[in-house]
């Protein structure tokens, strides 16, 4: 099978090299300068959570195509918000998910729960974008760079106020981790296949560290998998296509974390 991760990060290449010629970080540099803006903690809004569900705003998938063509963001967030959302997730990819940067940047003007911008990072320059465009926190996917990499983008993230979800998913990356990651994510969806394989976060929990901010990202549709992923020390729960697919996802999520509370 033709291994969609190192698709996605050649594309990533040309796409940012193009947008670098459009907008220098320069320009963005005095964007950020020019409006600061209010940080909202990820990490401490799952801290202090019941639920910890960070919902997940995006159109389609590599694996499953359009889940919802004509999803607004604005609307679909703020309807997660008003429902119990812990925080926000914007796909904005735009040629594998869908999603353009302009859904953060009008999804940060109608929310006030934190907004992590999920990205295919490969560059600095994309988290300047992130900054700029109003974002709280950004994932860092371990498998796309280089341990070197994942401390210089840390630390940059930090000096612009936004929190770092570092996604790790297998043992290899385990040596990804550093002082300044407080928040860790597993991915229990395989990027090269994308199958998915929610053991995968309870394989791993005893090898992350326990004063780190834990989520597990992926695969995970029903209240009963929260509690038990809660029980083994998680406290995020990324969830978006079981969400996105519905009628009405703001409803689904509320209707979802009702069950959770009942158990």
């Amino acid at each position: 099978m033709k291994d969609m991760l190192d698709e996605i990060i050649s594309y990533k290449k040309i796409e940012v090299a193009d947008k670098k010629q459009l907008i220098p970080i320069k320009q963005l540099e005095r964007i950020i300068e020019q409006d600061p803006k209010e940080h909202h903690s990820l990490k401490e809004a799952l801290q202090c959570s019941n639920s910890g569900i960070i919902s997940e705003f995006k159109r389609k998938s590599p694996s499953k195509g359009w889940i919802n063509q004509e999803a607004d963001a604005v609307s679909i967030t703020t309807g997660y918000e008003k429902n119990g959302a812990t925080a926000l997730s914007v796909l904005t990819d735009s040629k594998f998910f869908g999603g353009i940067l302009n859904d953060l940047r009008e999804v940060r003007k109608s929310v006030s729960i934190p907004i992590m911008r999920k990205e295919f990072i490969i560059d600095e320059y994309q988290i300047y974008e992130a900054s700029s465009v109003g974002a709280d926190a950004i994932l860092l996917i371990a498998a796309c760079i280089t341990k070197d990499e994942s401390r210089h983008f840390t630390k940059l993230a930090h000096s612009l106020k936004m929190d770092v979800l570092l996604e790790l998913h297998d043992e290899k990356e385990i040596d990804y981790i550093s002082d300044s990651n407080l928040l860790i994510g597993i991915n229990n969806r395989n990027l090269g296949t994308f199958v998915t394989d929610v053991e995968k976060s309870f394989k791993m929990i005893n090898l992350l560290p326990r004063e780190a901010v834990l989520v597990s990202e992926s695969g995970i549709s029903s209240p009963q998998l929260v509690k038990d992923l809660r029980e083994a020390g998680y406290k995020g729960f990324l969830i978006g296509e079981n969400f996105m697919k519905t009628a009405n996802p703001g409803d689904s999520l509320g209707t979802f974390i009702s069950q959770i509370k009942s158990l």
